[in-house]
């Protein structure tokens, strides 16, 4: 006797990053249950040649907005990732995108930008490490992990107070909150979760189906792709001060640089060039324009090495 087949559908689904001033901002249309999701649509073999073309597509189609930057994620097609689906319904595997576009751009009334830090507020270290992390995260997660050895060392590598701070482990933070209980998805999902103790809103706002893995997994890619792409560029106006990048950078890496040391990182970088013009907007002292050198948009190895302890 033959094992019966589940039928499966193939989507493509879009974390749409742009910049509000300095609030990274991420495209969402409603969902329902006042969540958020991630645009997302099937895949069209007969219309489009390849995914990219597709995305680009609908995406246009559906939120109004038009992409600049785009790169694939990953696959993610785990079984159970849109709750409340019956066995006998189609089992949904998505491919995952990176994608940047101007905040500019017009969007249809059933989408529209909201900060990312609104879905991981652990991530935000601007202004030094996030007080929720002392106040909820980490005792919530010492209980869970007990006498647990493992658990405890994933929770000190990646929360503990004398741990490295990698702004690249978007992705592994969420999930051991997820495996711990402490987000919305996970009671949803129907595991055990702590929530009852917490305040939701401090751990971020729930997304359908595994959109906020998948969103997670778009930041921790941007923060470790700027590093030697410049694709922080493809953010930026034309034109721009250094002071206006170095906020850029800091609100997609969540963390803070000194303005001296930044500048040399500028330079040694070569990647932007003075117009020889000056900005007069702050109401101060002029500041000097820059512009990205556009030769370098395809070199290897070129982009801001920003990084260190948080």
């Amino acid at each position: 006797m033959n094992d019966p087949v589940l039928p499966v559908e193939i989507g493509l689904t879009a974390a749409i990053v742009a910049m509000a001033g300095d609030v990274p901002m991420i495209l969402t249309a409603s969902a329902g249950e006042g969540q958020a999701a991630l645009p997302s649509g099937p895949f069209n073999p007969l219309q489009h040649r390849t995914f990219e073309i597709g995305l680009r597509a609908w995406v246009a189609r559906q939120t109004g907005a038009h992409l600049g930057y785009v790169e694939q994620l990953y696959t993610f097609g785990d079984r159970g990732r849109h709750a409340r689906q019956g066995d006998r319904d189609p089992h949904g595997v998505s491919v995952g995108y990176l994608a940047l576009a101007r905040i500019g751009d017009d969007a249809e009334e059933n989408a529209g930008f909201r900060p990312w830090y609104g879905f991981f507020p652990w991530e935000d270290w601007r202004m030094g490490r996030p007080a929720l992390i002392e106040a909820l995260i980490l005792p919530e997660l010492t209980n869970w992990a007990d006498r647990d050895r493992v658990r405890r060392e994933r929770a000190t590598r990646l929360f503990g107070a004398s741990a490295r701070h990698d702004e690249e482990n978007v992705l592994e933070r969420y999930e051991l909150l997820y495996e711990a209980g402490l987000v919305e998805e996970a009671r949803r999902d129907g595991r055990e979760t702590a929530l009852a103790r917490l305040s939701l809103p401090v751990l971020g706002q729930p997304m359908r189906f595994d959109h906020r893995r998948i969103l997670a997994t778009a930041i921790g890619r941007l923060r470790a792709k700027m590093k030697y792409r410049p694709v922080i560029f493809e953010l930026m106006p034309e034109v721009f001060t250094l002071t206006h990048l170095q906020r850029t950078v800091e609100a997609i890496s969540g963390r803070h640089f000194h303005k001296q040391n930044f500048r040399r990182l500028v330079d040694a970088s070569n990647v932007a060039e003075p117009t020889g013009a000056e900005s007069v907007a702050t109401g101060g002292r002029p500041a000097a324009l820059f512009r990205f050198r556009r030769e370098l948009r395809e070199r290897a190895g070129v982009g801001l090495r920003v990084g260190g302890r948080g």
